[in-house]
C-alpha cells in the first residue's frame, strides 16, 4: 500500500489517491481565491509605482473600486471550483486540462493529484484574467497591457514548468536516473551564456547546403543589400520579372527553407524570373540607415536594377511584413514622382500600413519602450537581434518560450532538426535609428495613413495615390500582423485590390505549398466594406493559396519570353558576384 501524507494524498504507489472531503475542496478554493486577490493587488501596486523605463502601464492610485463585481467573480470561482470535487467523485481528474496541449500527456491523469493541480491552475488563470475586468479607472490600452502581463505571468506559473508538479518530468528523471536533469541544466547554462533560448539543433543546417539552397547568383550588391537572381527551370518565363522584398527583421530564406516548402523554388518552377533582396544584418556601417534608405536605396534601387538587366518597363513585386509596409511607401513615392508604371503589380504578405489595430505587438510600443531602444543602441547605434527575437517570442510565450523550457531544460531532450525553428533563431540586427522611427511614427502615432504626414527622401507620402493592382494576403490566426489590421490596407489603395485570407498565421499562412495540402483560404469575388463582411460572403477553398496568386499575376501580364540571355543569372549585363545565397545572409 502507498505511504500516506497528512493530507490523505498518496505519496507513493501508482495512481493512489484518497478522496478529499467537500470541506477540504472548499478550503482550497478559498486559498485559490485569496491567492488571486493577492496577485491582482500586488500587480496593481507594482504598476501604480512604475517608473520611467518600465514596459508596464502606470495605473491610477485607486483600483478595485467595484467590490461587488469582484465579489461576484469570487463567488463564480467558488462555484466553478466545486466542479473539481465532481471530477474526483466521478474519478476523472484532469478532464478539463486534457484539452490544453501542456497537459495532454496521459501522466497528468494517471495520478489524480496531478490532474487536479492542472485543472485548478487553469481555473485560477481563467478567473485571474476575469478579475482584471474588476479593476476600475483603466484606459483600454492599460487594460490590454495588464491582461497581456497577467497572461505572461500565468503562462510562467504553469505547473508544467516546474519539475515537482510535472509528472512527465518526474517520470523522466527516475527513468534516466537523473541524467535528463543534468542534460537539461547543461542546455540552460549554454543558453544563459549566449543570451538566447535555443529552439533547434544549429548543427543540423547549413545555409546554402540544405537550407536557402535554390540555385542562383548574387548579381548586384550595395552596402544595404544583395540582389539574388535564381536560375530558371522552365524553357520560357513570364516577361515581367518578380522582385521579392523579405523583411529585414529576419533572414530572407523563410521563403526558401527547403525544396518542399520553398516559395522561391515554386515561383521559379511557375515560370517567373525571380529576384530576391537579401538585406544586410545591421552593423555600424549602416547604423544610421532610415526608412528612406530601405525604400529608395533598397527597394527602388532593386526595381530599377532588375528593369535594366531584363530590359523591361516594369516588374511584379512582393513585400512581406515590414517590407510590405515599405513597399507601400515605395509605390506612393513612385506615384508622386510620376513613375508608377515601374511596378506592374504589388503583392503584400501580412503587411500593415494602418497600425490602429496592430495587435499585441502594439502593447510594446510607448514612450518608455522607445527610450529603451535609445538605451540599447546608444553605443553602436545597432539594435541586437536577440531583443527583437525575445519580443516576438513573448507574443507567444507559451509556445515559443515555456514549451522549450520544459523540453530543453526539464526533460533534457535533444534539440530537433527543424528548418523553420533554425530560421527563427537566426536573428538579424537592426539600425537603431530606423527601428526607433518605425515604432514611433507607425506603431505609436500611426502617421503613414495621414496623407503627407511622412516623407521619403523629401517626397510626401500619400497612399491614396497608389493605383497599382494589389494582392493583399492576411493570416487568419496571425498574432504579429492581425488580419483585421492587414485588411485596413485595402481602405487606403486607389487601384484594384484582391484580398485573400489564409488559414494559420504569420509564417504558416504564407509558407503553404500546394503539395502539402494543408490549411485553406478564403476569397470573395464581390466588394466587401469590412473584414466581417468579407468573411460572411467569402468562399473557402482547401489547400494552398499560391495557385490563386499565380492566376491573378497572369491576369495582370501573362506574356512569356525565352529563358535565355539576361534571364540566366550572370549571363546578362550584370556578372555573377557569388553563388546564392550570398555573404550577407551569413553575416552576424
Amino acid at each position: 500500500m502507498a505511504e500516506m501524507g497528512e493530507d490523505g494524498v498518496g505519496l507513493k504507489g501508482q495512481g493512489f489517491f484518497v478522496m478529499p472531503s467537500l470541506e477540504e475542496v472548499q478550503h482550497w478554493t478559498g486559498v485559490m481565491g485569496q491567492a488571486q486577490q493577492m496577485l491582482l493587488a500586488h500587480m496593481a501596486e507594482t504598476m501604480a509605482s512604475t517608473t520611467a523605463g518600465s514596459a508596464l502601464p502606470v495605473l491610477p492610485p485607486s483600483v478595485f473600486t467595484d467590490p461587488e463585481k469582484l465579489a461576484d467573480q469570487q463567488g463564480e470561482l467558488i462555484r466553478a471550483s466545486l466542479g473539481l470535487f465532481d471530477e474526483l467523485v466521478q474519478g476523472n481528474p484532469g478532464a478539463v486540462a486534457a484539452s490544453d496541449r501542456r497537459f495532454k500527456a496521459a501522466q497528468w491523469r494517471e495520478t489524480p493529484i496531478f490532474g487536479i493541480i492542472a485543472d485548478a491552475y487553469l481555473l485560477l488563470c481563467d478567473h485571474w484574467l476575469k478579475g482584471i475586468d474588476a479593476v476600475e479607472g483603466l484606459e483600454p490600452r492599460q487594460r490590454e497591457q495588464l491582461k497581456f502581463a497577467a497572461r505572461a505571468v500565468a503562462d510562467a506559473m504553469s505547473p508544467a514548468n516546474f519539475p515537482l508538479t510535472n509528472p512527465q518530468v518526474l517520470e523522466r528523471i527516475f527513468e534516466t536516473r537523473g541524467e535528463s536533469l543534468v542534460h537539461g541544466i547543461e542546455h540552460m547554462i549554454a543558453d544563459m551564456g549566449k543570451g538566447q533560448l535555443t529552439h533547434v539543433d544549429a548543427d543540423a543546417f547549413e545555409v546554402g547546403r540544405n537550407i536557402a539552397a535554390t540555385p542562383g547568383k548574387v548579381v548586384h550588391e550595395t552596402p544595404l543589400y544583395q540582389l539574388i537572381q535564381y536560375a530558371p527551370t522552365t524553357e520560357t518565363v513570364l516577361e515581367t520579372p518578380l522582385v521579392i522584398f523579405p523583411p529585414w527583421i529576419n533572414r530572407f530564406y523563410i521563403l526558401d527553407l527547403n525544396p518542399r516548402n520553398s516559395f522561391i523554388r515554386w515561383a521559379v518552377g511557375q515560370g517567373f524570373t525571380v529576384f530576391v533582396v537579401s538585406w544586410k544584418s545591421a552593423d555600424e556601417s549602416i547604423a544610421d540607415a532610415t526608412m528612406d534608405d530601405y525604400v529608395v536605396r533598397g527597394q527602388l534601387d532593386a526595381i530599377d536594377t532588375v528593369r535594366r538587366l531584363c530590359g523591361v518597363e516594369h516588374v511584379h513585386t512582393i513585400g512581406y511584413c515590414v517590407a510590405g509596409t515599405a513597399l507601400a511607401m515605395a509605390l506612393a513615392y513612385l506615384a508622386a514622382e510620376g513613375e508608377a508604371s515601374k511596378v506592374k503589380s504589388a503583392t503584400f504578405f501580412t503587411a500593415q500600413v494602418d497600425f490602429s489595430e496592430a495587435g499585441d505587438l502594439k502593447l510594446f510600443v510607448d514612450d518608455e519602450q522607445i527610450q529603451l531602444i535609445d538605451t540599447l543602441t546608444s553605443g553602436s547605434g545597432v539594435l541586437d537581434g536577440r531583443y527583437m527575437a525575445l519580443t516576438f517570442n513573448l507574443l507567444r510565450g507559451r509556445d515559443l518560450i515555456w514549451n522549450y523550457v520544459v523540453q530543453n531544460y526539464l526533460l533534457g531532450e535533444e534539440y530537433p532538426a527543424f528548418d523553420l525553428l533554425y530560421w527563427n533563431s537566426d536573428t538579424t540586427n537592426l539600425p537603431g535609428k530606423w527601428h526607433r522611427a518605425y515604432l514611433q511614427d507607425l506603431y505609436r502615432d500611426n502617421r503613414l495613413v495621414e496623407p503627407g504626414a511622412l516623407s521619403i527622401d523629401g517626397v510626401p507620402i500619400d497612399l491614396r495615390r497608389i493605383e497599382t493592382p494589389a494582392y493583399v494576403q492576411a493570416g487568419r490566426e496571425d498574432h504579429i500582423a492581425p488580419a483585421r489590421s492587414v485588411w485596413k490596407l485595402t481602405d487606403h489603395l486607389a487601384g484594384p485590390v484582391r484580398f485573400l485570407l489564409a488559414g494559420s498565421g504569420h509564417i504558416a499562412g504564407v509558407i503553404n505549398p500546394p503539395e502539402a495540402n494543408k490549411y485553406q483560404y478564403w476569397t470573395c469575388e464581390t466588394h466587401a466594406e469590412s473584414l466581417e463582411a468579407f468573411e460572411a460572403a467569402a468562399k473557402e477553398t482547401k489547400g494552398s493559396w499560391w495557385p490563386d496568386w499565380r492566376t491573378w499575376i497572369e491576369r495582370q501580364d501573362g506574356k512569356m519570353v525565352p529563358a535565355t540571355g539576361a534571364r540566366i543569372p550572370g549571363e546578362g549585363a550584370l556578372p555573377a558576384i557569388e553563388d546564392a545565397p550570398g555573404r550577407y545572409v551569413r553575416s552576424r
